[in-house]
């Protein structure tokens, strides 16, 4: 067959397929050709150049972010929510909805569903509306916090994913960070906290955020932390915290005598968690999302258009 008798029938069976709109067993059927062979000519004309595929969207820019992310850090999935110059509040408000979708579209009968605290889940407890009612359980990933507003804490929190989900919920009575390492070895050794404790071995879902440098945190830390416990936490170079337990920006976890006081699922544990989603947005975050990148404590990122274009 000479070029121009081959080059005409890739474009032929290209021109059938994709303009009119024809199965790769109708054209096998019509030109007398195996559908193997379809399929390898049609692999050869976007090889060639014959065939390109072009796909147009307004957001295009914000998609093809999305997957060099997902590609240069081995992600399981990206979304990035689109930048219009809003307030803070605005964006996690669209961090929360698109979180909540993307739980909707993952969510099984039989899966368990962790959260941790903040303003960015509760917005996305807040956006869980129109749910198919879901065989699942709920718990909290971390004790609760300091003296902030109830709409954050996380036992709030679960309790409106479960609402939504017609899921069950399962409480943490107990600080995230207790006075001393008595009191968490009493708290992770009774009956009830055994129940949470096996719930979190068998996660399929673990919803967090990320913490920020406590130097440029807000003033939620101010009800655990002292001089002498943000000085240790200085000397150890910490770089950010999913759950209160904190690393460094290497992604290595902190051990110290905070970390033997907190009530949280431990960080290697969410490596083998199926989806670990992080839910962060802010200039002041990136060193923090990076270190939780290395460290492989979450497998999806939801972040905003302005974030994402400085991890990269």
């Amino acid at each position: 067959m000479s070029l121009w008798q081959e080059q005409r029938l890739i474009v032929k069976i290209s021109k059938m397929y994709y303009e009119q709109q024809l199965t790769q067993s109708q054209i096998s059927k019509e030109l007398g050709i195996y559908r193997t062979t379809i399929s390898r000519i049609l692999k050869k004309a976007k090889q060639d150049g014959i065939i390109e595929i072009k796909i147009n969207s307004d957001f295009e820019d914000v998609y093809q972010l999305e997957e060099d992310i997902e590609q240069k850090y081995k992600l399981k999935e990206v979304i990035v929510v689109p930048s219009f110059d809003d307030s803070e509040d605005i964006i996690k408000q669209r961090l929360g909805l698109a979180t909540a979708n993307y739980l909707k579209q993952i969510i099984k009968d039989g899966n368990t569903l962790g959260f941790a605290w903040g303003t960015t889940l509760a917005n996305v407890s807040n956006q869980l509306i129109n749910c198919e009612k879901k065989e699942i359980d709920i718990v909290p990933l971390v004790g609760g916090p300091g003296a902030v507003d109830a709409d954050y804490h996380v036992n709030t929190i679960v309790y409106k994913a479960a609402q939504a989900f017609q899921g069950k919920a399962h409480f943490i009575d107990s600080s995230a960070i207790v006075n001393k390492k008595e009191t968490r070895l009493d708290t992770i050794n009774s009956q009830h906290f055994r129940i949470i404790l096996d719930y979190w071995s068998k996660l399929d879902i673990a919803v967090l955020g990320i913490g920020a440098q406590l130097k440029s945190s807000n003033l939620i830390w101010t009800g655990f932390f002292g001089n002498e416990e943000i000085e240790e936490l200085d000397k150890e170079n910490a770089i950010g915290d999913i759950c209160s337990r904190f690393y460094d920006s290497n992604g290595q976890v902190i051990h110290s005598e905070l970390a033997d006081r907190t009530i949280a699922i431990e960080l290697p544990s969410l490596r083998s968690v199926p989806y670990s989603i992080g839910v962060a947005e802010s200039k002041e975050k990136v060193p923090s999302i990076l270190g939780a990148l290395k460290g492989q404590f979450i497998n999806v990122l939801i972040t905003d258009e302005e974030t994402a274009k400085e991890l990269l």
